[in-house]
Formats: C-alpha cells, sequence, structure tokens
C-alpha cells in the first residue's frame, strides 16, 4: 500500500474540510469563557 492509498482509507470526522483557523480559534476561546462564566456563577468555583 502506498501512503496515499493509506491516508484516503481513514474515516473522516464529520467535520469541514476548509475551516478557518481564525474562527476555530475564536470559537474555542468563546466556549472557554462562557463554560467560566457559568462555573463562576453557580459557585462552583
Amino acid at each position: 500500500m502506498t501512503a496515499t492509498a493509506i491516508k484516503s482509507s481513514r474515516a473522516r470526522t464529520g467535520g469541514p474540510r476548509n475551516t478557518n483557523k481564525i474562527v476555530e480559534h475564536i470559537a474555542g476561546w468563546t466556549f472557554v469563557v462562557v463554560l467560566a462564566m457559568l462555573v463562576t456563577q453557580t459557585g462552583l468555583m
């Protein structure tokens, strides 16, 4: 088997192929901030 045959046979996880790294980064940090606000407001920390 060649490297391209092995690479193409791998299962995809369902995510979009051409994600914008900036948008992905901002979405990740937004999730972190919202989670931190939730933890703070509920008094868990």
